[in-house]
């Protein structure tokens, strides 16, 4: 994995370099806000560390990074023969698929990459094959980019003139392949000229909405406030919050939302002080397959994400800790859902169905 300087449109998440033997352009986000670099990633294992290590996050962009990395791990087929490429493409996807187990995009990405070619394992030599994996993997980045800037539109109406916004973690354009999905929101709704102010929670442990979701909001001149995460409800009590938007990384038939730890608390205090909480992602985050969101799988992270922070030791040696990545907010605390197709309201399973599948 290679750094370079920026070297195509600026803060650009993610990119596809080259042709069917290039490589996946990456803007390392454990370095932000003080330091922009890009990696290039030319191994399916960097790609694979790139995901687990949180350098691309977010599950739009860790779907896209997921469907180059299948390309990127298809380069080298030391083995020619008949039914290789399948078995070859298999291994590379289902090794993938152990990055990280919550954020649904990453499994959709690579089954749609796997069903693109495997009508034609049999039919097509492994060059033409490689060849139609890269142009799905470029139309599932151009894809991402379409529905961003389409949630942003249908999203934009929630926020009024001189209203407060709340946000928890990272949902702009570093999570995606262009705009966001939550932040798409907010960027949609100034580019109409309104002026408003978001409150960002830090997002422990990481800092996700300190180190990213502020650098991102100031890079496009929207009025942003940094707090703590346990402020939250205080501001709310202070009538400084009008609406919350998050984004999600899956959600389930019936409208239970995973996203950052943190968020289901920051439902709560929305229903507490009654201000509509709302949920901002594309349709390649649902997943219809899970009744509930009982069913969706919690990542847990290493322990010295919370005892070593951002690299200094703020706990004793031996100390136990829980580190869920994720929790899950239930549908009925969520007011809508916005989804480049439309406002999912309200967030039951009927409603969920009709609109996405």
């Amino acid at each position: 994995m290679n750094n370079q300087t920026p070297q195509f449109a600026a803060h650009r998440t993610i990119a596809w370099i080259g042709d069917t033997q290039g490589c996946v352009r990456l803007l390392d986000q454990t370095l932000l806000p003080t330091e922009v670099q890009y990696r290039d990633c030319r191994t399916v294992e960097e790609v694979w560390e790139a995901i687990r290590s949180l350098r691309v996050r977010g599950a739009p962009a860790i779907g896209v990074a997921a469907a180059m990395g299948v390309v990127i791990g298809m380069q080298q087929l030391p083995d020619r023969e008949r039914g290789s490429f399948g078995r070859r493409l298999k291994e590379v996807a289902d090794f993938l698929r152990t990055s990280r187990p919550t954020a649904v995009n990453l499994f959709w990405a690579l089954d749609r990459m796997e069903a693109h070619v495997h009508p034609h394992l049999e039919k097509l030599p492994p060059l033409k094959l490689h060849q139609m994996l890269l142009q799905e993997a470029l139309k599932i980045e151009e894809e991402d980019r379409r529905m961003c800037r389409a949630i942003g539109a249908v999203g934009a109406g929630l926020i009024g003139a001189g209203q407060g916004v709340l946000t928890h973690c990272n949902a702009g354009g570093l999570a995606t392949a262009d705009y966001g999905t939550a932040l798409a929101v907010m960027f949609s709704a100034a580019e109409q000229g309104k002026k408003f102010r978001v409150f960002a929670d830090e997002t422990r442990p990481l800092l996700q909405g300190a180190r990213l979701t502020t650098w991102e909001l100031q890079q496009r001149g929207i009025d942003v406030t940094l707090i703590c995460d346990n402020m939250a409800a205080q501001v709310m009590k202070e009538k400084r919050i009008d609406l919350v938007i998050t984004g999600a990384d899956r959600i389930a038939a019936n409208g239970d939302t995973a996203n950052k730890i943190g968020t289901y608390g920051v439902a709560l205090l929305a229903k507490a002080h009654n201000i509509p909480f709302y949920v901002a992602a594309p349709s390649s985050t649902f997943d219809l397959t899970l009744a509930s969101g009982d069913a969706i799988p919690i990542e847990q992270r290493d322990g010295r994400e919370i005892t070593h922070g951002l690299g200094k030791q703020i706990a004793p040696d031996g100390v136990k800790v829980y580190n869920p990545a994720f929790d899950v907010t239930p549908a009925c605390l969520i007011a809508g859902i916005i989804t480049e197709r439309g406002l999912i309201r309200p967030v039951e399973e009927a409603s969920i169905r009709a609109l996405i599948g």
